[in-house]
């Protein structure tokens, strides 16, 4: 019993000692939930003692002694804060549970509060305010941080009369709170609800995979029969093939009322205050909406230019919508049943297996998901050399996730990557890609690399078969795998300013980008191998792809433009918003509709849209749309130059993907380019056929 408690009593929490781990990953493997919590108060004391350090050095303040931490002496080698909530925030998303929880719901007042603490400092504020107006002559890359700087701590109000800034701390308290509780709802929703089917008549039309998986989903809960879940691998095929219509309803109605009934998960109060207190925040800090105050660092920069680019695309793709909606009608027959939303990926299989015989279960096999990976591997390779090795030292959160070593063109170190693959109870839905560790020069000049994570919800293998998936599966890998270019190649000397820490309405470039790739032959060809025979993917298939791939673009266009209207229409609320979310949210996003009267009014995506309620995209989710533009426009140099031409792909790494947020974004694309960009790509990409006008 001595002996234990002499261990207990040596132990050194994980995070206050280097790691000891291969290129210093973080020891999943040795965190208890308790040393987070010891963590984050060492790292506000160890914050705190910094700032006062700062603020009472009696030389004039400089860029090195304040904006920087140019103190050579200084024993502390990382940022303890940010390397704690750095995996702490990342598991909420990603393997979460009732403990992280409730230290979530206990932290996050604290942390905001010390969020507040540093940026409304007067004396440091008056100190970043001295350096801002007499400085020293700056890099681009340090004059960009200091202004960073200086403009955060403007915006997050520290030009603001004490009164004010006593207001702004409680709003900015009470819009962290409710955003994570926005979160956890959501997530405990989601997992909430299970369809138990135990006749296996209802599960006529749905292909082997789908079946397989619910029934070891069915094993897992030690119940007979078959389950499916909101889990997209789950939900989707059963919306595209169930032939039981009553079911589909069911589904459709669960997924799309979460977070809309009478429990503690209901988020309808929660999103209203969340608006109200934007708004309010913003108002304090001197502008008239949410959306002004978000888009002053936006490539959109005004509201109207983002309703410009959200009417453009609605004008253009309308017109074909509804054609694609009368197509879709067709495959009704003469049924005198009215198409309801759970109808329509239905009868969109249907259209699609008409028009270009193909459907996702065909392609399944050819993308079993060792082989995706290698393909997608090899795709960086191609493109940009890089290399990637699996290290099993590497310790990782959950046996679902691999970590690999990556290796420069030179073989000379990069990065680390981790990949999380499948749906799994402690997990959110969606896909994301985060760091556990951004990259940054060190003041000992040493290039810290980053250590970036893919987080997807891809179909998980079964007891017959491996993870399959389909061609929309691959798409979202190489989306994120776009986004993880951006994190692993970033190149900068601040870590503030490195990888994907750009605007917004940039940010999803590198990501959309990877997903052209998807449909070029050259591609597919690589790695797309029959997961039992070995036989490659059919040119057919892969001319039938290439010819599908616009298959419903129109109304995909208009489902992404009714979101990004929904969020404007929050967010350039000038008055208290205490109106009902349901009949607001059919009303904002109406014009983008084809049936706008037809909606149902008892669902709502309001509650569960955490892109803009949670996630960062308040004021934003037009990103999407302006990223498509550039992405479109950026691959078309490819396109003209070769997909996977070396020089075009270093240019795009050395111009967009290392730079960061180093440099305003417009500079950095046209750099590459050798222009702005022009709608014209995206339009002739989705073949839509309309006079072209500037972004």
């Amino acid at each position: 019993m001595d002996e234990q408690k002499k261990v207990i009593e040596k132990r050194i929490n994980p995070f206050f000692e280097p790691y000891g781990t291969p290129h210093d990953t973080v020891p999943f493997d040795r965190i208890t939930t308790a040393d987070f919590e010891e963590a984050f108060m060492e790292g506000i004391r160890r914050d705190n003692e910094q700032i006062e350090r700062t603020i009472n050095n009696p030389a004039k303040p400089t860029f090195d002694n304040t904006i920087i931490d140019a103190d050579e002496d200084k024993e502390d080698y990382y940022d303890l804060l940010s390397r704690v909530s750095n995996v702490f925030f990342n598991l909420i998303s990603a393997e979460t549970n009732d403990d992280i929880d409730a230290l979530a719901q206990k932290m996050q007042p604290i942390l905001t509060q010390h969020a507040n603490d540093v940026r409304l400092n007067k004396k440091l504020f008056e100190r970043i305010r001295y350096v801002h107006r007499h400085h020293r002559k700056l890099t681009a890359e340090e004059k960009m941080l200091l202004d960073n700087c200086y403009d955060g701590f403007v915006r997050s109000g520290a030009l603001l009369s004490d009164e004010d800034k006593d207001k702004l701390r409680k709003l900015t308290e009470e819009a962290s709170m409710l955003s994570l509780q926005f979160s956890q709802n959501l997530l405990k929703e989601n997992k909430a609800f299970t369809l138990h089917i135990t006749d296996e008549a209802q599960l006529d039309g749905l292909p082997d995979t789908a079946r397989e998986a619910a029934r070891m989903a069915a094993k897992e809960r030690e119940l007979d029969g078959w389950i499916f879940t909101l889990d997209m691998p789950s939900y989707s095929p059963f919306m595209t093939y169930s032939t039981q219509r009553d079911l589909r309803r069911q589904m459709y109605m669960a997924r799309n009322t979460v977070c809309t009934h009478d429990n503690g998960e209901n988020n309808i109060d929660i999103c209203k205050r969340l608006v109200n207190l934007r708004r309010e925040i913003a108002n304090l800090l001197g502008y008239k909406t949410y959306a002004d105050y978000v888009l002053k660092h936006r490539m959109a920069s005004k509201v109207k230019n983002v309703y410009k680019l959200l009417d453009d695309l609605i004008d253009a793709y309308k017109p074909v919508a509804i054609k694609e909606r009368q197509e879709l009608k067709k495959m009704m027959g003469k049924s005198k049943e009215v198409m309801e939303p759970w109808d329509q990926g239905f009868y969109a299989h249907k259209l699609q297996m008409k028009k270009y015989n193909l459907d996702q279960e065909m392609l399944r096999p050819y993308f079993e998901l060792s082989r995706v990976i290698d393909g997608v591997f090899g795709l960086a390779n191609k493109l940009y050399g890089i290399t990637f090795k699996l290290n099993k030292d590497i310790p990782v959160y959950h046996p679902d996730v691999k970590a690999y070593e990556v290796f420069d063109r030179d073989g000379s170190y990069l990065a680390v990557f981790y990949a999380d693959f499948h749906p799994r109870k402690g997990k959110q839905g969606g896909a994301w890609m985060t760091e556990f560790q951004g990259q940054y020069i060190d003041r000992k000049g040493v290039n810290v690399r980053p250590h970036v994570s893919v987080v997807m919800n891809l179909t998980k293998p079964t007891e017959q078969k491996p993870a399959l998936l389909t061609l929309g599966e691959v798409e979202t890998f190489l989306h994120e795998f776009g986004h993880s270019l951006h994190g692993m190649f970033a190149n900068t000397r601040f870590e503030s300013l490195s990888g994907t820490n750009v605007w917004w309405d940039f940010v999803e470039l590198p990501s959309q980008f990877m997903e052209n790739y998807s449909v070029e032959k050259e591609f597919l060809s690589t790695f797309a191998y029959h997961y039992q025979t070995g036989e490659p993917l059919p040119d057919e298939l892969i001319r039938r792809i290439r010819r599908s791939r616009n298959f419903m673009v129109a109304t995909g266009c208009l489902r992404q433009v009714s979101f990004g209207l929904l969020d404007m229409a929050y967010y350039t609320q000038r008055k208290p918003f205490d109106g009902d979310i349901v009949s607001f949210e059919k009303k904002a996003w109406a014009k983008a509709l084809i049936n706008p009267r037809k909606q149902k009014t008892d669902t709502c995506m309001t509650v569960q849209f955490s892109h803009i309620m949670a996630g960062g995209y308040a004021a934003g989710y037009y990103s999407y749309k302006w990223a498509e533009v550039l992405d479109a426009d950026a691959f078309s140099v490819f396109k003209r130059k070769g997909i996977f031409n070396q020089q075009t792909a270093q240019s795009f790494r050395d111009n967009i993907l290392s730079k960061g947020g180093t440099e305003h974004p417009m500079e950095l694309y046209k750099r590459f380019r050798g222009q702005e960009p022009t709608i014209n790509a995206l339009l002739k990409r989705n073949g839509i056929k309309r006079e072209t006008k500037k972004a």
